[in-house]
C-alpha cells in the first residue's frame, strides 16, 4: 500500500476517478506517482494507465465536462485537465519495434505486458483507486530497497533506448541506496557507445535532472568511471569540486542547479568550451549566457572577498553574480562561505541604485557630445561606485569642475 496517499485522496484526483468510473473505464495510476506515493515522497505529475481506447477515454473526458487535450493520441496519450491540474491517461501498450531512440508500439489490454516494456522495475508499479499495488517484476521491494534494476535482460532494454543509460544512472542518483545493479552497471558500461545516436535535448534534460538530485556526486562519478561521461560531457570529470558546490549550496540553503553544478565539474568555462557545451546539450540562450557569466564575472568575486557586495553587484544579476563567487570559492576557496552568506543575504534586500548623470548633464554643463564625453561620462560612473553609490546628482557635478 502507499505510504502517501494525499496525492490519491485530492480531489482533482477523486474528480478524474468519477469520470472515469462514469464511463466504465477500467484504469489504474501508474509510475513516478505509485513509485514516490509509495516511498512517502512528494508526488508531482500523475499518469494513469487504461486498456481503454485513446477515444473512449476522450469521450469519457468530455462527458465529465472535463478537457481532454489530444497531447499523444496516435502514441495512446490523452491529458485530460481537471482545473489546473493535469492527467496523462495513456492506452496499455506492447512494443513491436526498437531502434535505440525510438518504439513502434501497439496497444494491448495486457497490464503485464505494458509493465514489460518499462525500464526500471520501481517504475513498472500500478495503484488503484484504493491505493493497493499490482507489481509485477518486484518494483516494490526493489524501490524499498533503494535498487534500480532494468526490467529484464538490461543489455536488451537499452538496445531498445540509449537513453536508459543515462536514465539508470540519473535513478541511482535520486532512488539509490548503495552500489548500482552491478548487472545493469556492466550493461551500461558495454554500451555506452549508443549515446552518441542520442539527441542534445535528451542527454541535456537527463543529466540536468541527474544534477538536480540532492547529491549527485556518487552516480556522477560511476558515469565517469564507466565511459559514460565520455560520450556526453567529456569535460565534466570534476567530481571532488561538484562535492564542494553541493556542500556550499546546503550551507547557503540554495536549491540544487544544475547550470551551477555544471561549471563547478567543468571549472570556470571557457568561451570555446561554453560552445561546445551549447552545441552538445542545446542549451538555451539563457543558459548559454549564464555558463558564460561564470568567466565574465569571475573578476567581481573579488569584490565580493572584500564585502564590496554593491559593487559586485551593479550592473549585471545578482544571481549569476553569487554563483561566479560560489565558483571562486570552490576552486579557490575565497570568497569563504561566511561571506558568501552575506552576499546572499545582501542579494535579498538590493535594489540597484540609478546613476545620477546622463549625457544631457554633461552637454548642459557644458561639455561638447562625441566620444570625449561618453569618456568622462563613463569615469564618473567608475568614481561613482567605487564611491558605493553615495555621491548624488549634485556631488557628481561637482566632480566636473576643475
Amino acid at each position: 500500500m502507499l505510504t502517501d496517499r494525499s496525492w490519491l485522496d485530492a480531489k482533482a484526483t477523486r474528480t478524474l476517478i468519477a469520470a472515469l468510473d462514469a464511463a466504465g473505464v477500467d484504469f489504474r495510476f501508474v509510475g513516478g506517482a505509485v513509485r514516490d506515493g509509495l516511498l512517502g515522497r512528494r508526488v508531482a505529475d500523475i499518469d494513469v494507465a487504461t486498456p481503454a481506447m485513446p477515444e473512449a477515454v476522450v469521450r469519457a473526458v468530455d462527458a465529465a465536462g472535463l478537457k481532454a487535450i489530444p497531447t499523444g493520441i496516435a502514441h495512446g496519450t490523452v491529458t485530460a485537465m481537471v482545473g489546473r491540474h493535469p492527467f496523462e491517461i495513456t492506452t496499455l501498450r506492447r512494443d513491436v519495434e526498437t531502434d535505440g531512440r525510438h518504439a513502434v508500439v501497439a496497444f494491448t489490454e495486457d497490464w503485464r505486458q505494458d509493465a514489460a516494456r518499462r525500464d526500471f522495475t520501481m517504475n513498472a508499479l500500478y495503484a488503484d483507486r484504493d491505493g493497493a499495488i499490482t507489481d509485477f517484476f518486484d518494483g516494490e521491494a526493489d524501490a524499498k530497497a533503494g535498487r534500480v534494476r532494468f526490467i529484464g535482460d538490461p543489455g536488451e532494454r537499452i538496445a531498445e533506448d540509449g537513453l536508459r543509460i543515462l536514465r539508470f544512472f540519473r535513478f541511482h542518483a535520486w532512488y539509490g541506496l548503495g552500489p548500482l545493479d552491478p548487472a545493469g552497471l556492466g550493461a551500461c558500461v558495454q554500451l555506452a557507445g549508443g549515446i552518441d545516436r542520442l539527441s542534445g535535448e535528451r542527454i541535456r534534460v537527463e543529466l540536468f535532472k541527474t544534477l538536480a538530485s540532492p547529491d549527485p556526486a556518487p552516480a556522477w562519478a560511476a558515469m565517469i568511471e564507466a565511459g559514460v561521461m565520455a560520450h556526453s560531457v567529456p569535460a565534466a570529470v570534476r567530481v571532488d569540486r561538484l562535492a564542494v558546490m553541493i556542500a556550499l549550496e546546503e550551507a547557503l540553503g540554495l536549491t540544487a542547479d544544475p547550470l551551477r553544478r555544471l561549471a563547478a565539474l567543468t571549472g570556470a568555462p571557457t568561451a570555446e568550451l561554453v560552445a561546445s557545451l551549447k552545441d552538445r546539450l542545446k542549451l538555451s540562450n539563457r543558459d548559454e549566457a549564464h555558463l558564460r557569466s561564470f568567466g565574465s564575472l569571475a573578476d567581481r568575486a573579488a569584490l565580493v572577498v572584500r564585502r564590496k557586495f554593491g559593487q559586485a553587484l551593479y550592473g549585471a544579476e545578482p544571481a549569476w553574480v553569487r554563483d561566479a563567487a560560489m565558483l571562486a570559492h570552490v576552486e579557490d576557496s575565497a570568497p569563504n562561505a561566511e561571506t558568501l552568506a552575506g552576499l546572499s543575504r545582501f542579494i535579498d534586500g538590493w535594489t540597484e541604485p540609478k546613476f545620477p548623470l546622463t549625457g544631457a548633464d554633461l552637454k548642459q554643463a557644458g561639455i561638447t557630445a562625441g566620444p570625449a564625453m561618453g569618456r568622462m561620462l563613463a569615469e564618473l560612473e567608475r568614481w561613482w561606485i567605487e564611491a558605493d553609490f553615495a555621491p548624488d546628482r549634485e556631488a557628481c557635478l561637482a566632480r566636473l569642475r576643475p
